[in-house]
Parts: C-alpha cells; sequence; structure tokens
C-alpha cells in the first residue's frame, strides 16, 4: 500500500480519467457549433446533453456492481472503448439521431471511470491519504476540461466538426493502451476482502449499500454539489456567456477553464479538511452549496448584464463544487465494507448527474417557452437572451434545494446510528464551536 507501483497506478487512472473528462465536456464548447449543424429548438440541442447524462445516470449502479463483481481494471478497458466509439459517431453525424447515439455511447463509457478509479485508489492506497488523493484525481481529471475548452475549442473553429471530435477520440485512444498496459486491479498479496463470486452476491451487496444511510448521505452530497457546475460547463454556460452576456466566443471557451482553476486550488483544501474533521463533512457540503447559491442569486438578481467580475466569482464558486461533490464518495467509502465499494460509489456518483440531466433539460425547455411566448406577442425571436436565462436558471433552485433536505434527512439517520451502534455522538456544529471557545487552551 502507499508503494511506487500504488503512484503509478494513480497517475495512469488519474490519466484515463482526464481522458474522459475531455470526452465528457468536447460538447461544451461545441454548443454554437451544434446549433449550426444540427438545427432545431435548444430543447433539441439540449437532448444532446442529456441523453448522454441520463445514460451515465442510469449506468452508475449496474457498473458498481460489475466493479464489485470483476474489478475495476475491466471496466476503464471498456468504458473507454466506448468513449473512443461514441467520439468517432459524434464526428461523423450528420443528423441528430446519429449525435445523441455517440453520446449515448459517450456517456456509456464515462460512467464507468470515475468510480473504477475511487475504488483503485482504495485498494492501493490506505489512510488519510485516501480521501485526499480523491480529491486530487477529481483536479487532474478536470484538466480534460481544459482540453476541451483551449485547444480542442481551437481544432474545431479551425478546422472543423469531424477532426475536432477524432482529435478527442484520439487521447481516449492514448489512454486505453496505457491503461492495458499498466493498471492492476489490487497489489500481490493484497489482504481485501474477496469479491463476490456472482452477478447474484453482487445484487445483494448494492442492496445492503443502498439502504446504509451513510451512502444516502453520499449521494444527496454529490447531488447537490456537483450539478450546478456540470450544467454549466456541460452545455448552458457557453451559450449564456455568448449570447446572455455578448462574450467572445474564444473568451467564454476560455472562461470554463476558471472552473478548472478554482477546484485545483480548493479541491487539496477540501480534501484536507474532510480528513482533518470527519464527522463535519456534511458541514462542509452544505457551505458549498451555500456558496453556489448566494453566487447564483447575485448574477441573476444584478439589474443590466452583470460584471465580468461578478461572473469570475460564479464561476469560481460553481468550480468548488466539483471537489466539494468528491465528498460524497468519502461517505461511501467509510460507511461500507471495501468489497461493495464499488456499488456504494455507483450509488453516490447516480447523485449529481440526475440532478444534472434534469437542471439541463428543463433550461432548455424554459428557454423554449419564453421565446415562444416571445414571438406570440409580435416580439423577434431571441432564444438565449439574458432574461431568458435568467428565468431558466432558477430551476437549479428548485432542484438543489429539493436535495438539501433530503441531504439533512439522510444525515439525521446516519448520526443516529453513528450514535446507537458506535457510541460516536456528533453535536450540531454551533453546540460544537462553543464548547471549542470554551475549551481552556494550554500555555
Amino acid at each position: 500500500m502507499n508503494s511506487r507501483r500504488s503512484w503509478l497506478i494513480f497517475s495512469i487512472g488519474s490519466f484515463a480519467y482526464l481522458s474522459a473528462v475531455l470526452q465528457r465536456t468536447s460538447l461544451g464548447v461545441a454548443g454554437v457549433a451544434a446549433s449550426e449543424r444540427f438545427g432545431g429548438t435548444a430543447a433539441l440541442l439540449s437532448s444532446l446533453a442529456v441523453v448522454q447524462l441520463v445514460v451515465y445516470a442510469a449506468a452508475q449502479v449496474p457498473v458498481g456492481v460489475l466493479i464489485d463483481r470483476f474489478g475495476p481494471r475491466i471496466l476503464v478497458i471498456v468504458g473507454t472503448t466506448l468513449m473512443i466509439g461514441g467520439q468517432v459517431t459524434l464526428a461523423f453525424s450528420t443528423d441528430i439521431a446519429a449525435a445523441v447515439a455517440g453520446r449515448m455511447l459517450v456517456g456509456a463509457g464515462d460512467a464507468a471511470i470515475f468510480i473504477s478509479m475511487i475504488r483503485l485508489i482504495g485498494s492501493w492506497f490506505d489512510g488519510p491519504l485516501v480521501p485526499q488523493l480523491s480529491q486530487w484525481l477529481g483536479n487532474i481529471g478536470q484538466l480534460g476540461q481544459v482540453l476541451s475548452a483551449v485547444p480542442l475549442a481551437w481544432v474545431l473553429h479551425t478546422f472543423g466538426w469531424t477532426p475536432a471530435f477524432l482529435s478527442a477520440a484520439s487521447v481516449a485512444v492514448v489512454a486505453l493502451v496505457v491503461v492495458v498496459v499498466v493498471i492492476e486491479d489490487r497489489p500481490v498479496g493484497s489482504t481485501d476482502e474477496a469479491r463476490p463470486t456472482s452477478l447474484r452476491e453482487a445484487l445483494v451487496l448494492l442492496k445492503k449499500s443502498f439502504r446504509r444511510p451513510g451512502t444516502q448521505l453520499g449521494f444527496w452530497s454529490h447531488y447537490v454539489t456537483q450539478s450546478p457546475g456540470t450544467v454549466f460547463s456541460m452545455l448552458w454556460g457557453f451559450p449564456f456567456m455568448v449570447y446572455g452576456l455578448g462574450y467572445d466566443p474564444a473568451l467564454a471557451a476560455s472562461m470554463l477553464m476558471v472552473l478548472v482553476a478554482a477546484g485545483m486550488v480548493f479541491g487539496p483544501i477540501l480534501g484536507i479538511l474532510t480528513a482533518r474533521f470527519p464527522q463535519r463533512r456534511s458541514n462542509i457540503v452544505l457551505a458549498v452549496v451555500i456558496l453556489m447559491a448566494a453566487a447564483w442569486t447575485v448574477v441573476l438578481a444584478w439589474p443590466g448584464t452583470p460584471p465580468f467580475w461578478l461572473i469570475v466569482v460564479l464561476l469560481v464558486t460553481l468550480g468548488i463544487g466539483g471537489p466539494g461533490s468528491l465528498i460524497g464518495f468519502d461517505f461511501a467509502r467509510s460507511f461500507n465494507p471495501k468489497r461493495s465499494h464499488g456499488s456504494a460509489n455507483g450509488v453516490v456518483n447516480v447523485g449529481g448527474f440526475t440532478a444534472s440531466f434534469v437542471m439541463v433539460y428543463l433550461i432548455g425547455v424554459l428557454l423554449d417557452l419564453q421565446n415562444g411566448w416571445r414571438m406570440a406577442g409580435g416580439a423577434p425571436s431571441n432564444l438565449y437572451s439574458l432574461e431568458s436565462f435568467r428565468v431558466a436558471f432558477l430551476v437549479q433552485f428548485l432542484v438543489v434545494g429539493i436535495g438539501v433536505v433530503f441531504l439533512l434527512r439522510a444525515r439525521r439517520r446516519t448520526r443516529f446510528l453513528l450514535s446507537r451502534d458506535e457510541g460516536v455522538e456528533v453535536a450540531p456544529l454551533w453546540i460544537a464551536a462553543a464548547r471549542a471557545l470554551r475549551r481552556p487552551r494550554s500555555r
């Protein structure tokens, strides 16, 4: 554990995840080009991202079961292969049906990568390093979004649709080769619990994981923190900045890197806090949600066009949401036996992407509805106006707010079981803070 071999596995696996994020977010800078290539309404365009997210979310639990049964290496290989096929299909698609099929393959392949890597980290490392490496995995993976925001966007605007998506697929080909050569499921002589001997036994483990309040707490933590940034970076952020705010497309594409930079800065900090204060992980999650809600409130309520600095602040808070969502996997790790970590991580990872595809689709529908009402009143069509985005983005408060309610419910049940079964009492944060202030300090 924590050996040189462990670090090699982590490095190669992180590159595979970086490749997966590149494939996942490649559509984010191609929203305008997709509108021109395929035509259609905002809801139709959003279907490209929605089907990818739906497939991704739907595949999480089956993939988690398969990881427990067959190991993460096989799943990373299969997932990367599917993404290559999906990007090649999208590269040559000329109609929306073929494009949707390509994004479905990308979503199915992407579904296998991250939770496989979380499982590999748990098998090759131990101690407080584990939650910190989970944060670093997320940070390294988000460099794939940098590749989609800058070089991929440049290839798209310079050489066109097909070369852009084929170049993205080529990165996945390299990832596939190095994974096949290097990745192993666990160290030689590992004392990990034995894998389930059948899919039926793996499904039993899934059922037990799903029932654990700690797993549910991880699900809702991921749900409320990951989704706002995904919605912005994956589809609606680029049109919002180009059409709603009037930014140059090159500037808008580069602005998406602010999310990545924020994640890389704050991810390690959140990892350290998670390891240092394991009983306060849910408070960290709620603090991240409050930050994002406050930033969106100011942006949407700002009279006229929000200033550039405020959009930067918004992107920074959305970028913090990415590493904040990884705390959900730490709940899954600490409240489940190792042999069922794949299933538990799969359950958690459904959370954010379920919220994401709901919000992506509803934002598209609301944009279409407002444009229809505008045209019915005799005004010219203006699908992506700033005022339309103000209304459409409000749906985030509803979707995330529902998640916060269920998060608090799962936290209450988790703390009850900790108290009943282990005698661990977790006092409310304000009480713990008051006790800390009253505690005499040593001189």
